[in-house]
């Protein structure tokens, strides 16, 4: 899918390029209002993320112009201003959500899938086609439960022909949807992209016509011989690696270290530029002093420090993003400082400039629980290798919490399927078929306490062994877990080895009262 992301913030674009690339999206980026205009009504986009403070044409106004112009497309809107009068602004104009930075980048994700999914109210959580299961959700594809290792394109090749399945989609509206503006691949490229993506669908079992070709129109995906119904379908979300007697729980340590590197690499090309930008602020110190600030030079020193607000924010720099709220929240007034107001804009410049020279290596998020892991050894259990995994499936509208739990519970064998919107609860359980159940509890639409209740009430599904993780730590809120049916209950944050325990401690107690 095509997102136009609409900001001027440069490390912002780099963090959100870099995530959604991931993701599969294919984005452009302007950093204007009136190229936003340009790109947004000229190509075609499945969604348009734009910041609010842009030059040229802001992003309210774009916002109200493309609603004007009769374009429908989802629009996110991103901003600083925290208050409920921007959202309402933002809202009014015609933006269709609202994210104040900083931001959690898997709750933006999330938020964007949310926006992609209403937007197309038919889509289904899993893609299904015959035997070929793609998961956008965790970006996983696998053709008979054997997964297909696919490059970015592939995979957003595969997805685009899953989700136009009715539709012949020709070389040139591939090249549109699936490459940005500024590439000019021609229709060969999608000729090799469409072989390579067959050799592997066939070397897994599918038919060599799987992805049909109609010579001079374009390409189609063949309807499989028997369709089977998407509520009967085994549709495991994440194919388990093979267990081992020591589970290699490093990865999502490894993941965040990454991550955490690509943030440093960042911050040596940000953190010149930011300081360059801080003497725009004491240029305002000197006008206030001089008499000579006018609106023209404050606003430019106002659209400085919420770009400082931004930047910040997204290296993870508290403190002195704190710092640049304070300063944008004194420069946003509708009037000219006054002098007795010097001393205090003074002094934030000064704290924000010595916040941002002693910074020179950002620290590591908190690993103390997954550290904890190896000296966890003695109570690893080791899964029967001549055994199907286990399907765990894990319902939370935590999408941070949703990209995790798969990680850590992937050294131990079990197929994870994780799913963020409740009401999506009954098609998935039909479809997975789950041996274990981990509910959390506040969501939105449906609380875990009344999916716990609705499937204790359910024949078929009254012993499915059910897991609460949540939050909320209170002895009462436990209590009324278990009164509703739950057989165990754990507090986030959770260490994978206690979780993958925890649900192994379940499954034995199932296959002892199956064996009796």
């Amino acid at each position: 899918m095509k997102i136009l992301l609409v900001e001027d913030d440069d490390v912002l674009i780099a963090v959100l390029t870099k995530s959604l690339t991931e993701h599969h999206y294919i984005v452009d980026v302007v950093k204007d209002g009136e190229m936003g205009w340009s790109y947004g009504s000229a190509f075609e986009y499945d969604l348009i993320v734009l910041d609010i403070v842009l030059p040229k044409l802001d992003g309210i106004s774009l916002c109200q112009r493309f609603r004007s112009e009769g374009y429908t497309t989802p629009i996110l809107l991103l901003t600083s201003q925290n208050a409920s009068t921007a959202k309402v602004s933002g809202l009014d104009a015609g933006a269709d959500d609202y994210v104040v930075k900083p931001f959690d980048v898997p709750e933006l994700i999330a938020r964007i899938r949310a926006l992609l999914r209403r937007s197309n109210a038919s889509s289904f959580p899993l893609l299904v086609w015959g035997d070929l299961l793609l998961n956008p959700s965790t970006c996983e594809v696998s053709y008979n439960n054997q997964p297909l290792t696919l490059t970015n394109k592939e995979y957003e090749l595969l997805e685009l022909l899953l989700r136009d399945s009715q539709h012949l989609l020709s070389a040139d509206e591939i090249l549109d949807r699936l490459w940005s503006s500024d590439e000019f691949p021609s229709e060969a490229t999608v000729r090799s992209h469409i072989r390579r993506l067959r050799h592997k669908l066939v070397a897994a079992g599918a038919p060599s016509d799987f992805i049909a070709t109609v010579h001079g129109r374009g390409y189609y995906l063949k309807a499989p011989d028997v369709v089977i119904p998407k509520q009967d379908a085994v549709m495991p979300q994440q194919i388990a690696t093979s267990p081992s007697n020591l589970p290699k729980l490093n990865s999502y340590k490894n993941q965040q270290e990454q991550y955490l590197e690509f943030l440093n690499e960042l911050w040596i090309t940000t953190k010149p530029k930011s300081l360059e930008q801080l003497q725009i602020l004491f240029q305002a110190i000197e006008k206030l002093a001089s008499g000579s600030l006018d609106p023209q030079f404050q606003l430019l020193a106002y659209q400085t420090a919420h770009k400082l607000a931004g930047t910040l924010g997204t290296m993870g720099l508290a403190i002195a993003m704190q710092l640049a709220r304070q300063l944008e929240n004194l420069l946003k007034s509708q009037q000219l400082l006054k002098k007795a107001q010097l001393e205090i804009l003074e002094a934030l410049v000064v704290d924000l400039e010595k916040s941002i020279q002693n910074t020179d290596l950002l620290q590591s998020s908190p690993m103390g629980a997954i550290s904890s892991i190896s000296s966890a050894s003695s109570s690893i259990f080791e899964l029967d290798q001549t055994q199907v995994a286990p399907k765990v499936m894990i319902v939370d509208d935590d999408v941070d919490c949703l990209r995790s739990l798969p990680k850590l519970l992937k050294p131990w064998g079990f197929k994870v399927t994780t799913l963020d919107d409740p009401q999506e609860f009954w098609t998935v359980l039909q479809a997975v078929l789950p041996d274990v159940l981990v509910l959390d509890i506040n969501m939105p639409q449906l609380n875990g306490f009344e999916l716990c209740q609705a499937l204790r009430s359910n024949l078929d599904w009254q012993r499915l062994p059910v897991l609460f993780l949540s939050v909320m730590t209170d002895a009462n809120t436990q209590n009324l877990a278990f009164g509703v049916g739950a057989d165990d209950y754990l507090c986030k944050p959770v260490v994978g080895i206690d979780l993958a325990n925890r649900i192994n401690n379940r499954l034995q107690r199932v296959r002892a009262y199956q064996y009796k």
